[in-house]
């Protein structure tokens, strides 16, 4: 009877495991939709002349505001642990919205962050202030811009153009809509793991498909992963 009861666990007890793991990938494997419609802004070029789109990316957005010489830590700390991260992967990019006049401090940081990292995946997009608030509206947060156009926190947008976030965040108990990008803690433990989440979720979504989903084909590394 030992013997039988040592063999089942030896055998028995890695394959429950596995199917409970597994069924957890599949059951619990997805970052909520917190906001099915937000605005595009397929129309606009970044700051080499680029059309950008939301629309077929998974896309990291944020708004540095009029004064980004005094926000570029906000900057440093999303190349290092985000940008630099995932910059490997088809179809993931940054796009980050600037007031129309800010030229010369947008160049001014992406000359600072080039020696780091290469940016050319990185979108300063330069948009009227009524568009840059009409696109932060369009996420439906409870947070908002200052005076300057500015929020230290920046979103996850997945390739429908929906916001993606956390129905119930671990330490304020609610909704996480957007990512503290001046808090290297958050930034660590969670939304470094949300987009993971959302990678995991296009790639589970072309293996069971045998083809790209409804919501995108899933990224393709061009590096080895982490």
């Amino acid at each position: 009877m030992k013997k039988y009861i040592v063999l089942g666990v030896l055998f028995i007890l890695p394959i429950v495991v596995y199917l409970f793991f597994a069924s957890g990938v599949n059951n619990f494997g997805k970052l909520p939709v917190l906001q099915q419609k937000v605005e595009n802004i397929g129309y606009l070029k970044d700051s080499e002349g680029e059309a950008v789109d939301f629309k077929g990316n998974i896309t990291v957005l944020g708004f540095l505001g009029k004064k980004i010489e005094s926000k570029k830590l906000n900057a440093f700390n999303l190349n290092q642990k985000i940008y630099k991260r995932f910059n490997g992967f088809k179809d993931f990019q940054f796009i980050t919205l600037v007031p129309a006049g800010t030229e010369e401090q947008v160049q001014a940081l992406k000359n600072e962050l080039s020696p780091l990292a290469n940016v050319s995946n990185w979108h300063f997009v330069f948009a009227s202030e009524e568009k840059i608030e009409s696109v932060f509206k369009s996420l439906q947060t409870p947070y908002s811009l200052d005076e300057n156009l500015y929020t230290p926190y920046v979103f996850i947008i997945d390739k429908d153009v929906a916001l993606r976030g956390r129905l119930k965040d671990d330490d304020a108990k609610k909704e996480l809509f957007g990512y503290d990008a001046t808090s290297v803690a958050v930034i660590n433990n969670k939304m470094i793991d949300d987009i993971k989440v959302l990678l995991a979720e296009y790639r589970l979504a072309l293996k069971n498909n045998g083809s790209p989903s409804k919501r995108g084909s899933y990224l393709k590394y061009n590096q080895d992963e982490e």
